[in-house]
């Protein structure tokens, strides 16, 4: 997958199919570069087990942002944690979520669909409301450092 850079028409990241990070910096690099390719209305959805690097990859995207990484934490309590910068960030962990109406309930709809990039841990949960064109991340754990990334539009 490709994005182009409205501006010039150059292509600013392409995104792979898979790629496989090997340390945390190496997921904040690679978060940084998917980072640069999200405009407002943007929608990720994060997929993979406990552990498996879903709030590091947030980070990474949050510090391209200009928010400071130590400001990010998995939002497991509050279900949605917001980070303003000049584009806002909407961090949404949907773990404890048990029916995709709680979700729809605390206005989610309104972030799905509004200015900033919404981040969603856990996305599957709220896969009905999710936008079409929302970019899916499903992060396998494959030793103590390693991780695999495999990146897909909802589209295909």
């Amino acid at each position: 997958m490709t994005k182009t850079t409205p501006a010039t028409g150059h292509v600013a990241f392409q995104i792979p199919d898979e790629v496989v990070s090997t340390s945390p910096e190496e997921t904040d690099r690679l978060a940084a570069s998917v980072a640069s390719t999200l405009k407002p209305g943007d929608v990720v959805c994060l997929y993979g087990d406990l552990g498996a690097g879903k709030t590091r990859f947030v980070k990474g995207v949050a510090a391209f942002f200009g928010i400071d990484q130590n400001m990010v934490s998995s939002p497991t309590f509050t279900l949605i944690n917001e980070y303003p910068a000049d584009i806002p960030v909407y961090h949404f962990d949907c773990y404890r979520i048990n029916d995709v109406r709680e979700a729809i309930d605390i206005g989610t709809e309104d972030y799905l669909y509004g200015n900033g990039i919404c981040l969603i841990e856990w996305a599957e949960k709220i896969e009905a409301i999710i936008p079409d064109d929302a970019l899916h991340i499903t992060i396998a754990k494959l030793s103590k450092s390693e991780r695999l990334f495999r990146f897909n539009p909802r589209s295909e």
